[in-house]
């Protein structure tokens, strides 16, 4: 049910922030994230703050869509109260858990809270993650009619085996029928990958790559699997029914990823993104690799603005309750000083293809750079430029990166 809240000092019930946020709004922009915490089973993998049925405690699903429009209402609240200016939501993200088993009529009407309460922006990006056997094709084209503009269908494989591995209980072949739907609605198309399962071999992710491309998506995902304690992969692990991760082996697939990709005509933008053309990557993400101001809605979710993050109670009773009573849902909250800020963005835009302004850095950071182009970490011509972007080797080695900048 989610790994453990992170501390923080105690978040006020009326969630007010610090005037600190007032620097530098103007120039950010502002994004939605609603977390819909509902599963109709739990993947094996999966440490992500995520219910089933059996799991909810009193909690309703058909409740959920009112409580988070009542948050809407208290976000609203909130950064008026800070004095903070009126923006429209330039990205809205409805993640999970699975967004599309509430009816497509609940997620319409959060998004159109959305727009009541702060407005969208021009050509607002409006995207939804789904399962493929969570939608249909009258689902899609209602989703598509109320104003979501983008789908992301979590694929993962299209290995049988591999998928029974990840608990994953949706039919492959089951992925260009909704790709089709999805397309006659007029939504553009992400597809989400994972590579690394125990007992994945080179052949079955290549296989999946070349099932991938065949839906012609517009945007494509690759994430490496990370075994989270607490999970029932990570038992099997431990009992030795199922191999360690194998770290060579994960480095070979993301270098198949992105050769194949490449020959796709999919260019990289983040370490695990790739899109079609710079006007198919996803908006809401880039804006969380550059530090811009976002409100998470719902059970666990995490918002961030000007440098104030918070994260609301997990559990989806627990946070109906808060809703109820008029106050916060938030657990708790840190405020970033100037230097984690800092070391924030650094970890993040030396992630992505746009780069990290070099002029930015410290002296330290700047000094280090020279070397990073020696060690083909870093890109040598973007450097001239006076932009760090990471090499293919630097995206397989970030965290060196970060570590000769910052340590």
């Amino acid at each position: 049910m989610g790994a453990q809240l992170p501390d923080g000092e105690a978040a006020p019930a009326d969630g007010a922030l610090p005037a600190s946020v007032l620097d530098g709004a103007d120039a950010r922009a502002f994004g939605v994230y609603l977390h819909v915490p509902f599963c109709r089973v739990r993947c094996g993998y999966c440490d992500f703050n995520t219910y089933t049925s059996t799991e909810l405690r009193g909690a309703r699903q058909e409740d959920f869509a009112g409580q988070a429009i009542a948050e809407l209402g208290l976000a609203r609240r909130v950064l008026d109260g800070a004095g903070l200016p009126a923006r429209r939501a330039s990205t809205v993200f409805f993640g999970g858990g699975t967004p599309t088993l509430l009816p497509a009529a609940d997620l319409v009407r959060m998004l159109g809270a959305v727009r009541e309460t702060f407005g969208l922006a021009r050509g607002a990006e409006v995207t939804t993650e789904a399962n493929p056997d969570s939608v249909d094709e009258a689902a899609l084209a209602a989703l598509a009619a109320g104003g979501v503009t983008r789908v992301s269908f979590g694929m993962q494989s299209a290995v049988p085996s591999v998928l029974a591995t990840l608990d994953r209980t949706h039919d492959p072949a089951r992925l260009p029928q909704v790709v089709a739907w999805a397309r006659a609605a007029g939504l553009a198309v992400s597809v989400d990958l994972i590579y690394g399962t125990p007992g994945e071999t080179l052949d079955d992710w290549r296989r999946s790559l070349d099932a991938a491309l065949a839906l012609e998506p517009d945007h494509l995902s690759a994430y490496a699997l990370i075994v989270e304690e607490g999970t029932r992969l990570a038992a099997r692990i431990r009992r030795g029914e199922l191999p360690e991760p194998d770290d060579d082996l994960h480095a070979d697939m993301y270098e198949c990823a992105d050769d194949v990709l490449a020959a796709a005509g999919f260019a990289w933008y983040e370490v695990s993104n790739w899109a079609r053309t710079p006007a198919d990557r996803s908006r809401h993400n880039l804006a969380y690799w550059t530090g811009e101001d976002w409100w998470g809605v719902g059970p666990g979710a995490h918002s961030h603005v000007g440098g104030v993050r918070w994260w609301n109670v997990k559990h989806p009773s627990a946070y109906a309750e808060r809703i109820a009573a008029g106050v916060s849902p938030a657990h708790a909250r840190e405020v970033l000083s100037a230097e984690d800020r800092y070391r924030e963005d650094v970890l993040l835009r030396s992630r992505i293809a746009d780069g990290l302004p070099i002029e930015t850095l410290a002296e330290h950071g700047r000094r280090a750079v020279p070397r990073l182009i020696a060690d083909d970490l870093v890109e040598g011509p973007a450097a001239i430029t006076g932009r760090l972007v990471p090499t293919r080797r630097g995206r397989l080695l970030a965290d060196a990166v970060v570590r000769a900048l910052l340590d």
